[in-house]
């Protein structure tokens, strides 16, 4: 729970440091900033995703002591390509220098080593979490937080111009390892050299295939934002990046967070009960991910005019409110594909319908730039990323839902679930134009109390009786 909790609480400062960049930015400099952090995700993924996630399926506590040669591997690798990529960004900063921060050389300098730190931080973190160490987790994520907090938010006061604030977040993700080193390491072992090419093997093998998908995911995100910049400039790029940011990440950290659950008790059945049972268990895992990520959804469009008027920099209103509606669909579907259909083909060791899928949202994207930018402006590369997501979702989820081996879910549960979302939608569509502190004080219980009441009436998607599971325990050790 701990390590839930601390994703949770990682998420939404993020959300909150993004609001405060943006305002200390402007939109234009933030729309740069916001397609060069893009950037860095993809260069992260494309060089260090495989390797963290063999962390995640091959690295636990009893590795740690019996199999080291998986960390002597891990790390290795992760040297080898770190130095090349720091190497590469120092070359970049060398060519930009007599340019100043905002030359474009600078700000390549700056994504290599935003980068280097994501991809630094989130092996390690990768790392606790392999060995269920949930308090250096949360150490992690708290170093880490307080960093960025301090170095990126004074890069944008002092340095507004986005290479600083790129740098500045790379260095808080590498500082945060460096302070928390000692709990981090390993017992020391002989490193047997002969085992890296194997061992580098498997990883390879392993992640590869899932990181090529994810990629595809990130660089159709880092083509669109810098499509909205081609059509409409940098300040729409910035509007552009702000909603999509915030929208992704109201369904994407309740997601995450429940994937770090469920597809391990997926995994759990197949060692227990074989691979009928995983399937089985990943089916009424599909029905919890979109029990609780519609409402999330529905919820979120509810409040967006109250967000907006709250939260939301002056400089980005309106254009804010617009761009997530457009946006909300398709990065919905994305997070269904991530966390209730893709798991199937994970237990499944499948991993090649995962890159299709991506391919064919990339193909609908990019039709879709060709087509609606011209008739809609930069609200046309928002519609068009949500076709090539939802294409993909629905291409993926025929794969899954079709064939001998077929996955069945509970579409009696997942149809109760729509209606109560959309109960709710209904019963919260008149309060969205009151002012908005009073609309958020309405909305967000009234919202939560009506699903909770139908989710807890309908026992939809097994969600009462889990809670009950839960509380039974804590009753009988009180009755004792």
């Amino acid at each position: 729970m701990a390590v839930i909790a601390a994703f949770v609480i990682n998420a939404g400062l993020n959300f909150v440091l993004g609001l405060l960049i943006a305002k200390l930015l402007g939109p234009a400099d933030f729309g740069r900033f916001a397609l060069a952090t893009t950037g860095a995700i993809v260069l992260n993924t494309v060089l260090f995703e495989w390797l963290r996630l063999s962390a995640t399926r091959f690295y636990s506590g009893r590795v740690r002591v019996d199999e080291p040669w998986i960390r002597h591997g891990l790390d290795r690798a992760y040297l080898r390509l770190g130095i090349l990529l720091a190497a590469a960004a120092a070359i970049c900063g060398g060519f930009g220098f007599g340019e100043g921060a905002d030359g474009r050389e600078a700000v390549l300098c700056g994504t290599g080593l935003a980068a280097l730190g994501i991809g630094v931080f989130d092996y390690h973190a990768a790392l606790a979490r392999a060995r269920f160490d949930g308090k250096l987790y949360l150490g992690l994520v708290a170093v880490k937080n307080v960093l960025a907090f301090v170095m990126m938010a004074g890069a944008a006061w002092f340095l507004p111009q986005p290479a600083w604030v790129l740098a500045a977040a790379g260095l808080s993700q590498f500082l945060a390892v460096v302070i928390l080193r000692h709990p981090l390491r390993d017992p020391v072992s002989s490193f047997e050299r002969g085992r890296l090419p194997a061992t580098w093997g498997v990883f390879a093998r392993y992640g590869l295939p899932l990181i090529a998908a994810n990629a595809a995911y990130q660089l159709l995100s880092f083509v669109n934002r810098g499509a909205v910049a081609g059509h409409a400039g940098f300040t729409e790029a910035g509007y552009f990046a702000l909603a999509a940011d915030v929208t992704s990440r109201v369904l994407t950290t309740l997601g995450t967070a429940l994937d770090l659950l469920l597809f391990q008790i997926a995994v759990h059945a197949e060692e227990h009960h074989g691979r009928a049972a995983a399937e089985a268990q990943v089916a009424r895992n599909a029905a919890t991910v979109f029990a609780l990520l519609a409402p999330c959804a529905v919820g979120f469009w509810a409040v967006l005019p109250a967000l907006q008027g709250l939260v939301v920099p002056e400089a980005y209103r309106g254009p804010f409110e617009t761009y997530s509606i457009a946006l909300m669909p398709g990065l919905f579907c994305l997070a269904m594909m991530f966390y209730a259909v893709n798991p199937a083909f994970q237990i499944r060791r499948r991993t090649v319908p995962v890159i299709a899928a991506a391919l064919v949202g990339l193909g609908l994207n990019g039709i879709g730039l060709v087509v609606l930018p011209p008739v809609f402006g930069g609200i046309g590369v928002a519609l068009a990323q949500t076709l090539g997501l939802a294409g993909a979702c629905l291409w993926l989820g025929w794969r899954a839902l079709t064939g001998s081996d077929r996955l069945v879910l509970p579409w009696g549960q997942i149809g109760l679930a729509a209606l109560a979302c959309a109960a709710m939608g209904l019963a919260l569509a008149p309060f969205r134009g009151l002012p908005p502190a009073m609309a958020l004080a309405v909305l967000v219980p009234l919202g939560m109390g009506l699903y909770g009441a139908l989710v807890w009436a309908f026992d939809i998607a097994g969600l009462r009786e889990q809670v009950m599971a839960r509380l039974r325990p804590a009753q009988a050790v009180a009755a004792e």
